[in-house]
């Protein structure tokens, strides 16, 4: 047993690795000498952690010691501007790229071979001895079994033992240039240990671990972002961003499993799996050498059993020809080598295991409960997260984290979970009485649960301005998911109100922005300022009251303030709405948190009254509008027809009156407007007969 310091750690010369200082000392005080060799024994000291814990699997100190060694070493490179080459920091990511550009691999990167059927893996042996006994190889073959990982494969190349480029495999020939992305990756060492040759091309394969994969998904569902499918979209998708620093706060990680060039020779790929660990880099521990191709049938089926206890994704096993010099005389296709074959794994049955339970808040602050499941085929689509709809539905299922379910789906409607098929857990999950986003207080109606947190909620947030921005609301382009979710990270919108006073340089400093594109988006805001009243009471997420029920209360109470001060029995003079929606029309204008919001917003934005005084000029008359017309929009034309006794629908029918047709009209309008028999107005005409029934036109 080694020696060990006060603290119970190992006693070595370098105290920085294994024993570091409780405070260090301030960087002023360090000369810019005593900073460097403070550097690079921090940088010793990180490299020798990754390796306890990635390649070994057995770390030393705890993560928050090691996170204070990182920072540390963050804090010298940048306060002496200190040479970063090969540093762990370099992990961190850097600034975004314009796009991702395109490199020959050193080695052609094949595929392999498959099949799930064992017959085929026993010709494959047949194969394999056949040609090796043509070419007067003596004794038998004997194989290297490895998992097959669900991930994406990528080349490393380290040149003097030092990082140096990495890329996607691509058509085999040329990939990506991920190179900044992998830098990220804690298990891809910046620096090769032990003795490594001076040129090594390598083969990986980038996975996210199922925990990790979970917990992540997990918060992309309570913000109320699309979670990944499975491990391998997650992390195909996260490979591609242009921004590492997007990558590095993602849970990749990565396995070594193949030599693709090097300047040492190796004389198997067990020596190869032996070898790599020595440089740093990590393999897995799953990896075994057989003596026969039953031997290798046995292992895969063992695997099989073994699949779901494993923290990665694996859909089969590789069964590899061990000895280099038979391997070069089987040779390779131009797609695949023959020395290799994937014994691939049957496809998982619709009977999962809910991994987690995450609550998902909406728009309109509904909280849902989703499943978060090991992924499964179902249907030919691969599902990892199912509805469990309610806290009655939890309830009634009696599910939990840990147990197997069966997972339906329907059409493209979300899977659901329809039952509990193995209890691995007591009890059912506990629906929360506060929303897990802004922590507001949670209320029941009926089966349904709510986030009382408003518009303050950051995910009904996000929700909220794509709402008031969408076509239906005030139709601001520019504003889509991906816009929104840039500007609630940098910190620029907090409220609805914040869109108003966003700046040309605040928008100019994002991710793929330039001068033209926050010129347009401050633009279409301004355009915003003066929206029609019907419009804005969409905008604002009042429940229920989409744009045919906001015209009629437009039309009903004329101003923003008159619906705001109805009464409830004055909100069910207004046809079609009745008591559900009139009550949820106070309760929304009756909330602070909305009331609040509402009031910044008006500081910026002027909703427009309507003339309430009506004619009944049109009475009788139904018209339905398609395409653009020129002079009004369509919500102005509408509200014309309406406030002048006629009615505007949105589809035609028998009992339309007349179609409307401005510039680009949807064709099945008019399609309809033939089959029915309906006139069909042009912008023009539609003016002459407003005339010609004594209304008025500017």
């Amino acid at each position: 047993m080694s020696e060990t310091s006060e603290s119970g750690s190992p006693a070595v010369d370098n105290p920085y690795v294994w024993d570091p200082p409780t405070e260090f000392e301030p960087v002023e005080e360090l000369s810019p000498e005593a900073a460097e060799a403070q550097a690079e024994r921090l940088r010793e000291a990180v490299r020798f952690h990754d390796r306890r814990y990635y390649q070994e699997a057995d770390p030393v100190i705890e993560d928050r010691t090691y996170d204070r060694l990182f920072a540390r070493l963050e804090e010298l490179e940048d306060a002496f501007d200190l040479d970063t080459e090969g540093s762990p920091t370099e992990r961190v990511g850097g600034e975004p790229l314009d796009e991702l550009g395109s490199v020959e691999h050193v080695a052609p990167m094949l595929s392999v071979d498959s099949s799930g059927d064992p017959e085929d893996v026993r010709e494959f042996d047949e194969r394999v001895r056949r040609t090796l006994e043509r070419a007067d190889w003596e004794g038998d073959p004997h194989y290297v079994c490895e998992p097959k990982f669900d991930g994406v494969s990528v080349e490393v190349i380290y040149e003097d033992g030092v990082y140096e480029r990495a890329a996607t495999r691509g058509d085999g020939e040329t990939g990506d240039d991920i190179t900044r992305n992998v830098r990220t990756v804690r298990s891809v060492p910046a620096r090769l240990g032990g003795d490594p040759p001076e040129f090594l091309a390598v083969r990986g394969e980038l996975f996210m671990p199922r925990d990790a994969f979970q917990a992540y998904n997990r918060e992309l569902v309570e913000r109320g972002d699309e979670p990944f499918a499975n491990p391998r979209n997650a992390v195909a998708g996260t490979v591609r961003q242009l921004d590492p620093g997007v990558v590095a706060e993602r849970p990749l990680d990565c396995f070594f499993f193949d030599v693709l060039e090097s300047s040492r020779e190796f004389g198997s790929h067990w020596e190869r799996h032996e070898t790599l660990p020595e440089w740093g880099l990590q393999v897995n521990d799953r990896v075994e050498r057989v003596g026969d191709v039953e031997d290798a049938i046995d292992y895969r089926d063992r695997l099989l059993e073994e699949r779901d206890d494993l923290d990665y994704e694996i859909d089969g096993v590789v069964v590899k020809v061990d000895d280099y010099g038979a391997c070069e005389t089987l040779g390779s296709t131009s797609r695949a080598p023959r020395w290799a074959f994937a014994y691939k794994f049957p496809a998982r049955s619709e009977v999962t295991t809910v991994r987690s339970i995450a609550v998902q808040v909406g728009r309109t602050g509904r909280l849902t409960p989703v499943a978060l499941l090991d992924p499964v085929e179902v249907g030919g689509v691969t599902v990892s997260r199912a509805s469990l709809h309610n806290p009655e539905q939890i309830a009634e299922l009696e599910v939990n984290v840990g147990d197997q379910v069966r997972v339906l789906r329907s059409g493209d409607v979300i899977p659901y979970v329809e039952e509990v098929i193995e209890k691995n857990s007591e009890g059912h999950f506990e629906f929360p009485d506060h929303c897990p986003v802004c922590e507001s207080a949670v209320e029941r109606d009926g089966p349904m649960a709510f986030c009382t947190g408003g518009l303050a909620c950051d995910a009904q947030l996000q929700r909220a301005i794509q709402h008031y921005a969408s076509r239906s609301a005030l139709d601001i382009e520019g504003l889509g998911e991906r816009t929104v979710e840039q500007l609630l990270d940098a910190g620029l919108v907090e409220r609805l109100p914040d869109l108003y006073e966003l700046e040309r340089e605040d928008l100019s400093g994002l991710e793929g922005w330039g001068e033209t594109s926050a010129t347009n988006l401050l633009a279409e805001l301004d355009a915003a300022r003066e929206p029609p009243l019907a419009d804005f009471l969409v905008a604002i997420g009042v429940p229920e009251v989409g744009p045919t029920v906001a015209r009629d209360l437009a039309r009903h109470f004329g101003s923003l303030d008159a619906v705001r001060e109805a009464s409830s029995e004055e909100l069910r003079a207004v046809e079609g709405i009745g008591d559900v929606v009139a009550g949820e029309i106070r309760e929304f204008f009756d909330s602070e948190r909305n009331e609040d919001v509402l009031a910044g917003l008006l500081e910026h934005v002027d909703p427009q009254e309507v003339d309430v005084e009506t004619g009944d000029a049109l009475a009788g008359l139904t018209f339905v509008f398609t395409g653009a017309l020129e002079g009004f929009t369509r919500d102005e034309a509408q509200s014309l027809v309406e406030r002048n006794g006629g009615s505007a629908t949105s589809s035609v029918s028998g009992n339309t009156d007349y179609l409307v047709a401005g510039e680009n009209p949807g064709q099945s309008k008019l399609d309809d407007a033939d089959a029915e028999d309906v006139p069909v107005l042009d912008g023009g005409a539609f003016r002459d007969l407003l005339e010609e029934h004594g209304i008025e036109v500017e």
